[in-house]
Order: C-alpha cells, then structure tokens, then sequence
C-alpha cells in the first residue's frame, strides 16, 4: 500500500428537503450534469471528471452529510484498510464488497471519529469526460470538502494515523487558537481540511474551475442570477487557491475555486498562518472580510445523520 491510503477525492452525498430546487441549482446555475437518477436520489457529474459522479443529492426530510467518498489504489488496499479499521476498533458500517452505485467497483463504508459515513473504493469505471473548452464556467471536478467538528485535534490524527493525511498548512487566531487543519492525500494542497465549529457539519464542497477567467464568469452568473454570496471573490493564502462561496437551497455552503496549489512534498513545511491578518484570508483584498456572518453561514445546520448510515 502506498503511503497515502486514498488516492483522490470522489465525492459527496447530501440529503436535502428541498430536493428539486437542489437537483435545479447545481444542474441549471452552478453548472453539473445528470448523469443517473435512481427513485429519489441523482447522480450529478462534473463535465471534467472521470469520476462517475461528483455530487450525489437524495430527498429526505431530515438534511445530512449523507457520505464523503475516496478513492483507493486497488481492491487489495480496500481490505487491507477494512482490516486496520476494523483492528482499530473503527465501526464498519459494511464489510468489502461490490458497490451497487454507478461505476460500480469494489469498496465498503464506515463511520470516522465524529460519525460521518466514509466511502473508500477502488475499481470504480471511468466515466466518459471531456475537456472543459475556455470560457465554459462549469466545475471540471471537485476539489476539496471542508468538515466542521468540535474536536478537531482528534479528527486531524484520526485520518493520520489511518489513511496516512498529511498536514499541509494550519490557520490560527491569537485570540481563538487553531481553527483549520489543511490535509492532503497527495500532492494537491488540500482535499480535506478540518474546521473547529460548534458541532459536526459540512463546512464547505469545492469545485474547480478551469482557470481564473472561468472562475470569474461562474462567480458572476452567480451574482447575476442571485444565488447569496457568502465569501469572495478573493485568492486565500493557504493554498494559493481562489475562493467565491455561495449558499444552495438547503443552506449548504458551496464554492468555485481554481489553481489550487500543488506542493512538492519533499521540500513542504507547514505554515501557521493567523487569519486575523487580512492578507492571509485574501491576498487580493477583493472579497468582503472574514467576519461572524460568514463563520456562521460555515458552521451549517446540525448534522442529523452522524452515526447513522444513509439508506442509499
């Protein structure tokens, strides 16, 4: 097994109330497609991506973090994984076996420390992408999700000690102490950061944009089509990245993001930034400042699916 256990983010599964507004803002304004629809769930795909699909959304009437999923190297590195789990005294929500999802493949599901449903697959199909043309402001693929958690030491060193995440940079405040641990699973900045909030919840799902002209046209049908903006938009220091955050339907907190950097990881220290100085937060100075509307907008609404498995 290679030293990162997961090679690559797939996706993330949501459960929403509202489910035609949500399956109408990410297909007609931020710019997915429909690439399978099964009673009352729907696959969305990002038009860059190999993944299957990069956004799942089901109708319930509890809003949830249905599941993040990653990628693995192969099916032997999926039973190695369930097998350290399980010794670790991890609770698996399923043992191994063939996924009944589209792309099928190889994988199983299990809670991490503050009770999110976790996916790790491998053998999964390669979905028919393309190229995203210049101008086109649609996401080539998701990025990055974000997690909020009231013990965030401890899920930092849940996903070092067993799938091997690294810390590429931390945020800190001198009145507040540490607030954002930034992990990667291989060489690309981040594909998970880690938030301290006032309990578990989705922080944030981001999606890259092919380049910064593209980036700009999605922020601005965006402001055109009045989706509220929460943040952006700005380029943040950690992780060089740009950054234009908008609420969907159901109060989630989305963001188109481009140029995130790529580390070389034999040289990488990480850096303690403070967030209190502007420049670390936005190095252009474009977006509006980092204040308690926005924090608040991150913290998200009270999981209501921590420790308990999605039906789907």
């Amino acid at each position: 097994m290679t030293e990162y256990a997961f090679t690559h983010l797939r996706h993330v599964a949501l459960a929403v109330p509202d489910f035609d507004k949500q399956l109408d803002f990410y297909t007609r304004q931020w710019g997915l497609s429909v690439a399978g629809t099964d009673g009352d769930t729907t696959y969305l795909a990002a038009e860059g991506s190999p993944e299957q699909y990069v956004v799942r959304i089901r109708k319930a009437t509890d809003k949830r973090l249905d599941l993040i999923s990653y990628g693995a190297a192969d099916a032997a590195a999926v039973d190695t994984l369930a097998e350290k789990l399980g010794r670790g005294g991890v609770q698996l929500i399923n043992e191994p076996g063939t996924l009944q999802t589209p792309g099928g493949g190889y994988g199983f599901r299990f809670f991490d420390n503050d009770g999110r449903t976790i996916e790790i697959s491998a053998d999964v199909a390669v979905r028919r992408h393309r190229k995203v043309e210049e101008g086109e402001a649609i996401p080539v693929k998701l990025s990055h999700v974000v997690v909020n958690t009231t013990d965030p030491e401890g899920t930092v060193a849940f996903y070092e000690k067993y799938f091997g995440f690294k810390v590429s940079d931390i945020l800190m405040h001198p009145r507040m102490g540490n607030m954002m641990w930034f992990m990667r699973t291989n060489s690309f900045h981040h594909s998970m950061a880690i938030a301290r909030g006032p309990h578990p919840a989705l922080h944030h799902a981001s999606f890259e944009m092919r380049g910064l002209d593209e980036y700009m046209r999605g922020t601005g049908k965006m402001l055109r089509a009045g989706v509220e903006k929460i943040w952006g938009p700005g380029r943040h220091l950690a992780g060089n990245n740009t950054f234009s955050y908008f609420l969907d339907p159901n109060g989630n907190t989305m963001e188109y993001t481009t140029e995130l950097e790529v580390l070389d990881e034999d040289t990488w220290h990480p850096h303690l930034y403070d967030f209190s100085e502007p420049e670390v937060t936005d190095q252009w100075g474009t977006a509006n400042a980092m204040d308690e509307f926005v924090a608040a907008k991150s913290f998200n609404d009270v999981d209501k699916g921590l420790f308990v498995a999605p039906p789907v």
